[in-house]
């Protein structure tokens, strides 16, 4: 069995996979903040699926861990993690020390590439499928998998193409650029564009376009073709077979994915070479409560995936 952990933000999850490839069942608890919570959180998590496993920590055959911020994923340090308070963290280094097993760490967007890979082989039986996961969460990125191996780039830095600017008069980005990509299709952008009290923004925004509501369908519009630009973007530059779009906002669902299929659409109706791509059959969302990233966790400590 290989275990699978994902450290977010707020929330771990972990997940464990046999050599079936079947999933174990799903463990969630609080995240902690800082270094030694959060060591302390994959520690704990290592230990709650061992006792459901009914095995030491040590009969895993490896543990991999997806977190989110700047990973150096050949030796397992995280070098920064703003919303985890993590800087400098040798996070595969001490959970290994502490356990006797090999970890692999990984960023937390690229192991949920990996997840959602694994998921289109079992439903195609193609393992070499080249795909990107477009992660739509408070920030926007992807991941991108190519012939079966996960694409990192020469700095780690491949898939960041929510600071890629497609608007140079548009809003300021975190990042320190204007316009970017993630300023338009990401949660952020949805709290700037559309101030809430609901609870869930992305759900009230679509409800209440989908009554008719002109600002709403205004801000509906524009971030629906943010992400259309996401999923073009990505295909124009990868040539991949599939997007899959994952993360927070990927709970929209099927209103999530019309929406954008039918931006592309209407794309390619006023260009041959677009309509030639067929961009609208390459988009789909990833399945609610798919756990991507724990899944691409327990990929990581895989053996295919340490050469990658």
């Amino acid at each position: 069995m290989r275990l699978g952990i994902d450290i977010g933000g707020t929330k771990t999850a972990a997940v464990a996979i046999g050599e079936d490839g079947e999933l174990s069942d799903q463990v969630r608890m609080p995240t902690g903040f800082g270094a030694d919570q959060v060591v302390a959180t994959a520690l704990r998590t290592v230990e709650r699926m061992s006792e459901l496993a009914g095995v030491p920590a040590t009969a895993f055959a490896s543990i991999g861990i997806g977190i989110p911020g700047a990973v150096d994923s050949r030796t397992g340090r995280v070098r920064h993690a703003v919303n985890l308070g993590l800087e400098g963290l040798d996070l595969g280094v001490r959970i290994s020390d502490r356990l006797g097993v090999d970890v692999r760490v990984e960023n937390d967007v690229k192991a949920a590439a990996l997840g959602a890979h694994h998921l289109l082989g079992i439903a195609d039986g193609i393992r070499a499928h080249s795909m990107a996961y477009l992660n739509l969460g408070t920030g926007l990125a992807a991941g991108i998998v190519l012939d079966g191996v996960l694409l990192r780039g020469g700095h780690g830095v491949a898939g960041e193409i929510g600071h890629i600017p497609v608007d140079p008069v548009g809003e300021p980005c975190g990042c320190g650029q204007r316009g970017c990509l993630e300023t338009v299709a990401s949660g952020s952008a949805l709290a700037r564009m559309w101030p809430t009290e609901h609870p869930l923004p992305a759900r009230d925004l679509f409800d209440r376009a989908a009554a008719g509501e002109p600002a709403a369908l205004e801000v509906r519009e524009r971030f629906l073709t943010g992400v259309a630009d996401a999923v073009r973007l990505l295909v124009l530059t990868t040539d991949v077979d599939d997007v899959v779009i994952g993360g927070g906002l990927a709970a929209l669902g099927g209103d999530l994915l019309e929406g954008v299929r039918g931006i592309l659409e209407r794309w390619g109706r006023s260009s041959a070479f677009l309509a030639s791509l067929d961009l609208p059959h390459r988009v789909q969302v990833i399945p609610n409560g798919f756990p991507a990233a724990a899944v691409g966790a327990a990929l990581i400590g895989g053996p295919a995936w340490q050469r990658s």
